[in-house]
């Protein structure tokens, strides 16, 4: 009988989709390159290992650039193209988003590479082992631990396929992809293991509630569409004929975990422990890298799902821009922890970013586009400089540490002047242009008030910017204080290509503004 049945019914062929190669080649390289750095863990000599895993991190890295350039300027559509069913799409945003990770990626790589400052690198091979055991003391005491690389990779690769998703289930599986080695890196520091591990189950904690509340918003918005694609929810809350009460809270939780990624306050608690508990080239990697990935896939689902319903949605997101600046600019006057700093400083420039985000316009797209290019290198670089301040006991980020560094080491102090006042916005550098011209854009989209806001509350945060080049430069340092590592090649190469970057852009912004504005995206 089972014979006749499948007799009668013959099998129809699988469609096949078509896959457009060229246009994702860069993502592929990245995940490609990922899994053989699995492959180097698990079959290279240990003695080998280091050598390979920053040579092959760094070719994966330069040549997914290389394939990226090769399509931008050849072969890609203006207009962008989407490939695997629809589920990626290659445009415009999509292209400057990969190039901004891309170089930013290097940069973080060249952060993790460096084994001068810590003698066998700021990493163990296992995050789980108890801080104190014989276990953790015994990993502790090997050098060269090159677990984190193909985390990294793979880190990089969910990212780039964040940005770039055309349906809500491909963002999902994105988001997961980029968020687990997060989780895991942070809590590999060979100093100060508990904190780092503290770190780590926190931002695993949060971050998977937080995915709990984007997985709901994503089942809300297909009961409501019929459909995970971004085009489709935007057909279906363009029409009449909706219920209400399934578009606005899927779109509200979709939106409150792609705001966690993104670090915007009042979802931001995880911020300032993990920036302050991870490892500083991880910290530095996170803080550049996810925050540009998550703000991809925020201006993504706002400007082609929910573009329609703007009016609807845009005041509440006034609203949480506003509670972003101010958390950020007030409590940031409280630290005094320079991680932690940082870390509030970033929830304030996540409120800037939300401005840009908000302003439903091709100047709007643009502007956000360039601050997240400008300031990933900024704070790549001051992650970079302060992992080489150090004491006994590891990095001495404790303000008072910082007392008569210029006297200690003027270019150092310099170096780090230089990014903390692009980090305030001020004239000639990166962030000042970055601020100009998201703030230009909300002004000429009818927000005035909000714009007003953010100029106050960035006026705020430079005060701790200003508070901490002043205990460098008119403060005596402590006969006991920290010293500065002369830092390897690898970290030198990550902080000078950040300050270049950064004075770069605030000199000549052009070329980036116009890449940035070159089209929209793509559905």
């Amino acid at each position: 009988m089972l014979d006749m049945f499948l007799a009668q019914a013959p099998t129809a062929p699988v469609p096949v989709p078509a896959v457009d190669y060229a246009a994702v080649l860069p993502m592929l390289i990245v995940f490609g390159v990922a899994c053989v750095s699995v492959l180097v863990e698990a079959f290279a000599p240990k003695a080998t290992r280091w050598g390979i895993q920053v040579g092959i991190s760094i070719i994966a890295i330069l040549a997914a650039g290389v394939s990226l350039i090769t399509y931008a300027s050849g072969s890609s559509p203006k207009a962008g193209t989407t490939t695997f069913s629809g589920a990626i799409s290659v445009d415009r945003p999509s292209l400057f988003l990969w190039g901004t990770l891309l170089l930013l990626a290097l940069g973080a790589v060249f952060l993790i590479a460096d084994r001068k400052i810590v003698p066998g690198g700021a990493f163990v091979a296992q995050a789980a082992i108890s801080p104190g055991t014989v276990q953790d003391r015994e990993q502790a005491a090997t050098t060269s631990q090159t677990e984190v690389f193909p985390l990294t990779l793979f880190a990089l690769g969910g990212m780039m396929a964040f940005c770039a998703a055309n349906d809500l289930l491909t963002m999902f599986i994105a988001l997961e992809v980029l968020s687990l080695p997060l989780y895991l890196m942070c809590g590999l520091a060979r100093r100060r293991r508990l904190i780092s591990q503290e770190a780590a189950v926190k931002y695993f904690l949060l971050g998977a509630f937080s995915s709990a509340f984007f997985l709901y918003g994503l089942a809300l918005l297909y009961g409501y569409a019929n459909s995970v694609k971004l085009a489709d929810i935007a057909h279906a809350a363009a029409g009449s004929d909706r219920s209400d009460t399934l578009l606005f809270a899927g779109l509200g939780l979709l939106v409150v975990g792609l705001l966690f990624k993104g670090s915007v306050g009042p979802f931001h608690t995880w911020t300032p422990d993990v920036y302050q508990g991870a490892p500083t080239p991880v910290t530095g990697f996170m803080a550049s890298c996810t925050k540009v990935a998550a703000f991809g896939g925020i201006l993504r689902v706002l400007s082609v799902a929910f573009s329609s319903t703007s009016w609807e949605w845009r005041g509440v997101l006034w609203a949480v821009a506003i509670i972003s600046m101010v958390i950020g600019a007030i409590l940031g006057l409280t630290q005094t922890d320079v991680k932690r700093m940082i870390a509030y400083s970033s929830i304030a420039h996540a409120g800037f970013l939300l401005v840009g985000a908000i302003a439903m316009t091709e100047n709007g797209l643009s502007s956000t586009l360039f601050y997240l290019l400008a300031y990933g290198f900024t704070t790549l670089a001051a992650f970079g400089v302060i992992s080489l301040v150090r004491d006994a006991s590891g990095e001495a980020t404790h303000l008072s540490a910082w007392a008569g560094l210029a006297k200690r080491s003027p270019i150092l102090a310099g170096v780090f002047t230089f990014l903390l006042l692009a980090l305030a916005g001020i004239p000639l550098t990166s962030g000042f242009v970055g601020k100009f011209v998201v703030f230009s854009a909300a002004l000429s989209d009818g927000m005035a008030p909000l714009v007003v806001v953010a100029l106050v509350f960035s006026a705020v945060a430079a005060f701790f910017y200003l508070r901490v080049i002043v205990l460098m430069y008119f403060s005596e340092p402590a006969a006991d204080g920290p010293t500065v590592t002369v830092p390897g090649g690898f970290t030198t190469a990550a902080i000078t290509l950040g300050v270049v970057v950064t004075l770069v852009l605030g000199l000549v912004p052009a070329f980036a503004l116009n890449w940035a504005g070159s089209g929209g995206f793509a559905s």
